[in-house]
C-alpha cells in the first residue's frame, strides 16, 4: 500500500504510546491499536518515540534510546503488519530511523529546524511536521517549503493546539482548513491539545476528557488523519498520561470517528 497516496483519499489514524516504556506494554497497544482500526477498515499507523527529548523536568522518562528504540519498533512492525513512526530530534538520526520507520515526526518544538527537515526529507520517507505551539497555521508554509525542496513531496501537517496564556493550549479549528490550503494532507492531534504544558510543575498536566469532544469536531471538519496518544493504563503512563486516551476505549472512539468520516464521505 501506498501509505501517503491513500492518506490523501481515505482517513487514518496515528496511535501509540507516547515513549516506548517497555517492548511488551509496546506490543500491547501496537495489537490493540490495529484490532480497533482493523475492525473499521482503517488505515493505523503505530506511534512511539525511542527518546522523548523536551521532557519538562531533567527527571523525566525519556526512553529506550535510538538504538533499543527502533529494533523494539522493527519487531513490532514486524508481528504487527502496522507502519511505524517515531519522532526524531537532530539531523544525525535520519538515517538509522529510516531503515524502520515509515513516517518521520518533526516535534512541534523542532519544525522550524530547517537542517533537520532537510535530513529527514532526504530519506524518502514520509514526514509528518508538527505545528509548533508558538506559530500560525499559514506560517506552516515555511516548514513545508523546506520538505518538499528537499523530498519527494511526502508531508503531513499536524495541528497540536496554540499556546494560550501559561499552562494551556486552545484549537483553532480554521488552522486544519488553513494548513489543508497549503496542499498537504493535515492531521490533527487530539492527544496533545489537551495537554497542559508544565501543569503539574516538573511534568504536563492534561484534560483527557474532551478528546472526543476535540477529535469529533476535526473530523467534521475534513482533516485528513487524527493522532492519538494511547496506552493501556494513562494514570501510569511514564509519559503524557494526563493527556492520553485509555486503550480499552480506543475502539468505541475510532468507531465514533469513522462514522463521521463517513458521513462527511457521503455528502
Amino acid at each position: 500500500m501506498d501509505l501517503f497516496a491513500a492518506s490523501k483519499n481515505s482517513p487514518f489514524v496515528i496511535a501509540g504510546l507516547c515513549v516506548l516504556e517497555s517492548f511488551e506494554l509496546a506490543l500491547e497497544t501496537a495489537r490493540g491499536v490495529q484490532q480497533a482500526a482493523s475492525d473499521l477498515g482503517l488505515t493505523a499507523i503505530f506511534k512511539s518515540s525511542f527518546d522523548k527529548a523536551n521532557r519538562t523536568s531533567k527527571d523525566g522518562f525519556r526512553g529506550p534510546g535510538l538504538e533499543k528504540g527502533l529494533d523494539w519498533l522493527a519487531k513490532i512492525k514486524e508481528e504487527t503488519g502496522l507502519p511505524v513512526i517515531t519522532d526524531i530530534h537532530s539531523p544525525d538520526q535520519a538515517e538509522a530511523v529510516a531503515e524502520v520507520a515509515d513516517v518521520m515526526q518533526i516535534p512541534a518544538f523542532l519544525c522550524r529546524q530547517t537542517d533537520l527537515i532537510v535530513a529527514a526529507a532526504q530519506t524518502g520517507r514520509i514526514l509528518n511536521i508538527k505545528k509548533g505551539q508558538f506559530l500560525a497555521p499559514w506560517d506552516m508554509q515555511g516548514p513545508l517549503d523546506k520538505a518538499m525542496s528537499a523530498g519527494d513531496g511526502k508531508v503531513w501537517l499536524t495541528e497540536r493546539g496554540s499556546t494560550f496564556g501559561y499552562n494551556n493550549l486552545v484549537v483553532d479549528f480554521r488552522s486544519l482548513a488553513i494548513m489543508q490550503s497549503l496542499g498537504a494532507p493535515v492531521v490533527f492531534d487530539a492527544t496533545h491539545s489537551v495537554q497542559l504544558p508544565g501543569g503539574l510543575g516538573r511534568s504536563s498536566g492534561g484534560n483527557r476528557e474532551y478528546v472526543p469532544l476535540l477529535s469529533r469536531a476535526a473530523v467534521a471538519a475534513g482533516v485528513n488523519g487524527v493522532f492519538l496518544e494511547t496506552h493501556p493504563d494513562p494514570d501510569k503512563a511514564l509519559c503524557d498520561g494526563p493527556n492520553s486516551w485509555p486503550l480499552a476505549e480506543l475502539s468505541g472512539l475510532l468507531g465514533d470517528l469513522h462514522a463521521i468520516w463517513s458521513l462527511n464521505h457521503a455528502h
